[in-house]
C-alpha cells in the first residue's frame, strides 16, 4: 500500500487549518502542522506550558533558554504573542477557548475514544501531560499517527485497549493511509492516500469503515 511520510502527514492536516484558528500542537509529529500552514492563512500556536502566539524555531545561537513549548523545544515568540502560567494556560484549554488540538495516539476507538497516555507495557512510564485538558476542552480534536504500529497491529479499533485519555473527543483521524471521520453512524472515509482501496484500508484497521460519501 501507498504510505504517506510524517512530513506529509502533518502537511494534510495543515490542510485543514483554518485561517485565523487558536490550535495546539501535541508533542512529537503534530508540532510539524506549522511548518506546512500555508502563508496566507494566520494562525495562533498555544503551548500548555503557558504561551500564545508561538513562531518558529530560533535561529541557532539565538535560542532564549526562558522561551520553550511543552515538548522542551526552543520557539520564537511573535508580535503579540505572550506567555503566562499554567492556570492561565489550563483554563484557555479546558475552557473551550481553542479551535483545534492536534494530538498523538496510541489507539482511537470507532467512537471517537482516545487512548494516549499509557500503554499495557509497564517498562515504558506514562504520560498524561495536558492532553485530557485539551481533549476535551477544545472545540475539534484531530489525531495524526501511523495507521499501525511497529509490529503492524491496527492503531484504529473497535475499543481501545489501553486507559482512555478521554472518551468520544476525536473528531477527525489522520494517518499514513487514509483521512477518517468518527461520526453517529461510525468510522467514515474521507480519504484514501495513493491508489489504496477501502478494501486494503479495512484490512489493517481494527473496526468497520464506512465508504466515502458520494
Amino acid at each position: 500500500m501507498q504510505s504517506l511520510s510524517k512530513e506529509d502527514m502533518a502537511r494534510r492536516v495543515a490542510r485543514d487549518i483554518p485561517d485565523g484558528a487558536y490550535v495546539n500542537l501535541g508533542i512529537g509529529m503534530p508540532t510539524q502542522v506549522a511548518n506546512y500552514v500555508s502563508d496566507d492563512r494566520h494562525v495562533i500556536y498555544h503551548s500548555e506550558n503557558g504561551i500564545l502566539g508561538v513562531g518558529p524555531a530560533p535561529a541557532p545561537g539565538e535560542e532564549n533558554p526562558d522561551l520553550i513549548n511543552a515538548g522542551k523545544q526552543f520557539v520564537t515568540l511573535l508580535p503579540g504573542g505572550c506567555y503566562f502560567d499554567n492556570a492561565d494556560s489550563f483554563a484557555m484549554m479546558r475552557g473551550g477557548h481553542l479551535d483545534i488540538a492536534v494530538l498523538g495516539a496510541f489507539q482511537v476507538s470507532a467512537t471517537g475514544d482516545l487512548a494516549s497516555w499509557a500503554t499495557n507495557d509497564l517498562s515504558e512510564p506514562p504520560a498524561v501531560g495536558g492532553a485530557m485538558d485539551l481533549a476535551v476542552g477544545a472545540r475539534k480534536l484531530y489525531v495524526l499517527m501511523k495507521h499501525c504500529t511497529r509490529d503492524g497491529e491496527p492503531k484504529i479499533l473497535g475499543e481501545c485497549d489501553y486507559p482512555l485519555t478521554g472518551k468520544g473527543v476525536v473528531d477527525r483521524i489522520y494517518t499514513d493511509l487514509a483521512v477518517l471521520d468518527v461520526t453517529d453512524e461510525g468510522l467514515r472515509v474521507v480519504e484514501l492516500v495513493g491508489d489504496n482501496t477501502l478494501e486494503q484500508i479495512q484490512a489493517v484497521t481494527g473496526a468497520r469503515l464506512l465508504p466515502q460519501a458520494s
